[in-house]
């Protein structure tokens, strides 16, 4: 049977569960360099977590900082089957209180200063990012956080911005006017890096404020982020247990979005043109499809 492994990406206090058996540490070096820190393995049942603190610990990366590259790569390199982002947001939306969760299901990349690709000169891939998270992981993460009491909401655009500024009053207002529901720093390139390794991608967004748009609240500060952040880390531990213990017996099949296999269709460097040092830098994100 096909076991899952979950690989976690959020604040370095998510791992600090209850009921993590066989917990240790892991220091891996990928072809993109070291990622954001050592991994925290540990299982819950038959199911394996990895947990990668986004920020290290001590939050010591800013939004831009971030590996991404090798974040992914890391969790790819240690078995990683899918993969949980939980990160905080603001609210671009009335309904979407600070203290909620919201299971975001599109993106929109305002980013300019990261690395967004594994791929490149001597290898191109193009990948489908039309529909960038995984339905089947979402839903499971959403009834998760449901069952341990979040306040759900299912479906959302998730607006990344570069930071680590937070938005301007012109900014956050367009941003509504494109139609977006939250609005954070660290969804890309994470969500794209992980199509192009074949791993199946959701976010839990937990809304800790209102984006700056809503004039008669106080301007977003870092001080009333934490405070709502929080409370929601701690629903964001229970939820993980709750994912966990949700799988712990069942066999884990590929995503019901073709994400397992999405490299068969992106690859487009004839093998002839193929840089061979590129390639064999690959080999630990899409070997698969490059051997096929």
């Amino acid at each position: 049977m096909t076991k899952w492994t979950l690989g976690i990406i959020g604040g370095s206090g998510l791992y600090a569960i209850d009921g993590l058996q066989d917990r240790r540490e892991e220091t891996v070096e990928t072809p993109w360099g070291a990622p954001s820190d050592k991994l925290v393995r540990g299982r819950i049942g038959d199911v394996e977590l990895v947990f990668l603190p986004r920020h290290g610990k001590g939050h010591r990366l800013t939004p831009s900082t971030v590996p991404y590259r090798a974040n992914i790569a890391a969790l790819k390199m240690a078995g990683v089957t899918d993969v949980l982002s939980i990160s905080a947001c603001g609210s671009l939306k009335e309904q979407y209180v600070p203290g909620h969760f919201v299971a975001v299901d599109q993106f929109i990349d305002r980013t300019v200063a990261r690395e967004s690709t594994f791929f490149g000169p001597g290898m191109v891939a193009h990948v489908s990012m039309a529909r960038p998270v995984c339905s089947r992981l979402s839903a499971l993460a959403g009834d998760a956080a449901s069952a341990v009491g979040a306040e759900m909401h299912r479906g959302g655009t998730y607006l990344a911005m570069e930071g680590p500024q937070f938005s301007s009053l012109a900014e956050s207002k367009l941003y509504r006017q494109w139609g977006c529901d939250v609005i954070g720093m660290t969804a890309m390139p994470e969500a794209k890096l992980a199509r192009e390794a074949e791993l199946p991608y959701a976010t839990l967004a937990m809304v800790t404020d209102y984006d700056c748009w809503r004039e008669e609240e106080e301007a977003v500060s870092v001080t009333n982020v934490l405070e709502i952040m929080g409370q929601n880390s701690a629903i964001a531990r229970k939820a993980v247990v709750k994912l966990a213990e949700s799988l712990n017996g069942t066999e884990r099949t590929p995503s019901p979005d073709g994400v397992d296999t999405c490299l068969d269709h992106a690859l487009i460097t004839a093998p002839e043109a193929r840089d061979p040092a590129v390639v064999a830098k690959l080999q630990v994100i899409a070997g698969r499809a490059l051997q096929g």
